[in-house]
């Protein structure tokens, strides 16, 4: 994106009254939006999108005919590193629990005000494009034989195979990389991860951690770098060290 350029944002809600009129109001705030009814037809705009207009962000309703929500909010941030927001009339604890764990980025109950929908688009968006300044060089982060390069956020495993991780994991694995031996309690991570909307769901947070320790632990039963500090948080009791990337 460039000052010139507007986010795009795809827009998925299978309610015309609610989506188009939540469409035309984004567009007067200066977005780009697709609109989808399914998640099989945003599956079809993405597609679409390939040629170089790839969304930004995602809007998602969660109780839609056909594939919900939730099983296309793992397709975006898994395969295409999208952020997410859900917005949906579910709004029990446990369903933004679960968003939260799949990957999601944040979650808005209908009905909601557009203005606060406009200014968590912009929060999710600041958050998902912290990475290391580019007037620096480029490296990239090497711990018990794992490597990822923050840039092209990109994670490999000790036989160099690359892992497929969601943004939240992504940003998870980056806070424990930047404090290395260094416990970090839930507030802390909750505010690096998710945002302060999260706080009010901090054991999303455990949830996040177990996804990311059966990414990168030979036993995730058992974690020896991602461990729990009783009382306390969690700390990765690895040696990081940071090497100039190559391409």
């Amino acid at each position: 994106m460039t000052e010139t350029t507007p986010t795009r944002v795809l827009l998925v809600d299978d309610e015309p009254a609610l989506r188009e009129p939540l469409a035309d109001y984004l567009v007067r705030q200066g977005f780009a939006v697709t609109q989808a009814g399914t998640a099989a037809e945003a599956r079809s705009r993405l597609l679409e999108s390939e040629g170089g207009q790839r969304p930004d962000i995602a809007l998602l309703d969660i109780m839609m005919p056909g594939e919900d929500g939730l099983s296309l909010c793992r397709h975006l941030v898994e395969a295409r590193q999208l952020p997410v927001i859900f917005i949906t009339a579910r709004g029990e604890a446990t369903d933004r629990i679960v968003g939260l764990e799949i990957g999601a980025d944040d979650y808005v109950v209908k009905p909601f005000d557009p203005r606060e929908l406009v200014a968590r688009i912009r929060s999710v968006l600041r958050r998902a494009a912290r990475q290391p300044a580019e007037s620096g060089d480029a490296f990239v982060y090497e711990f018990e034989g794992w490597c990822l390069d923050p840039l092209k956020r990109r994670l490999t495993d000790p036989e160099g195979a690359a892992v497929a991780i969601s943004s939240a994991e992504f940003r998870l694995l980056l806070a424990f990389l930047d404090h290395p031996r260094q416990v970090l309690d839930r507030d802390r991570l909750l505010d690096m991860v998710q945002g302060r909307e999260a706080h009010l769901f901090d054991r999303a947070i455990d949830n996040q951690i177990s996804r990311l320790r059966r990414k990168i632990e030979v036993d995730s039963r058992n974690p020896q770098l991602v461990q729990t500090v009783w009382g306390g948080g969690y700390m990765l009791a690895a040696e990081v060290r940071k090497r100039p990337a190559t391409d």
